[in-house]
């Protein structure tokens, strides 16, 4: 198969290399791949262009952002040769999306700020998808996004139902007595109620999450980087030390886990 080389390349250009590499004679590890197979891919790509946001690192960013592109298209170029949708359909449907849901831009209605475009938008897609109950849109939240961001999502969507604490008391109390309970469940000794009331402390923590306007999932991304660098610092005291931290006890690494978050 031929393919010019050039200097810059279109999206009909990736449409039709990822179709050559579908084809017969193309790329036999393409070829094999179904929308299952490459279900991860989506997800780690996702995460890639997101750890370059984190550093600031546009031309990373770029990079990323390409990779995301191929798995839309990769999945688009499946389901075509299947006799489904195309990629033009999926460009399509967004475009309608996109206009139908500001018509503070593309209409006549006017808006007080980002607040009432959330409203509006919430609104829209509602009516788009039916009149459904409550639950089934708190059920509609992926389970293949991280857990504490589904958590958030799922309470967020409760919230605009009408069903949220006032302040932040309620969310505190129940917190606190989540974890009265799972003390209770660990002095049971009975698994499923151990990891059940644990379920539900970090989802009463979520809930505390949004009424301090903290992304728990980026609160506990940064609470685990910090834990990475105290480690790495014990460790440095340990062999400054002459310390073996796998024999040492936790006395002692206690102690230099205290002269760690000093430093």
């Amino acid at each position: 198969m031929d393919f010019i080389f050039k200097e810059c390349y279109t999206t009909d250009d990736l449409l039709h290399i990822m179709r050559l590499l579908r084809a017969p004679g193309g790329c036999p590890w393409d070829r094999e791949q179904t929308h299952g197979s490459i279900r991860s891919n989506m997800l780690e790509e996702a995460h890639e262009a997101i750890e370059a946001i984190d550093a600031d690192d546009m031309p990373a960013l770029c990079e990323e952002l390409g990779d995301v592109l191929m798995q839309v298209v990769f999945h688009a170029c499946m389901e075509e040769e299947a006799g489904g949708f195309t990629y033009a359909d999926v460009v399509d449907g967004l475009c309608h999306k996109l206009i139908v849901r500001h018509p503070h831009v593309f209409g006549e209605t006017a808006v007080s700020g980002t607040g009432e475009v959330l409203v509006n938008w919430d609104r829209i897609k509602r009516a788009a998808k039916g009149d459904k109950p409550e639950s089934d849109l708190l059920a509609a939240v992926p389970r293949s996004l991280p857990a504490l961001m589904r958590a958030a999502k799922v309470q967020g969507r409760a919230k605009r139902a009408g069903f949220d604490w006032p302040d932040i008391a309620g969310p505190l109390a129940a917190l606190d007595e989540e974890t009265r309970e799972f003390k209770e469940a660990l002095r049971s000794g009975e698994t499923a109620a151990i990891e059940d009331e644990f379920g539900d402390v970090l989802f009463s923590a979520v809930n505390v999450s949004r009424f301090i306007d903290v992304d728990a999932e980026l609160a506990l991304t940064r609470a685990t980087d910090k834990f990475i660098g105290r480690f790495r610092t014990v460790e440095q005291l340990a062999a400054a030390r002459g310390i073996d931290m796998a024999t040492a006890g936790i006395e002692t690494l206690d102690e230099l886990w205290a002269l760690a978050k000093k430093e």
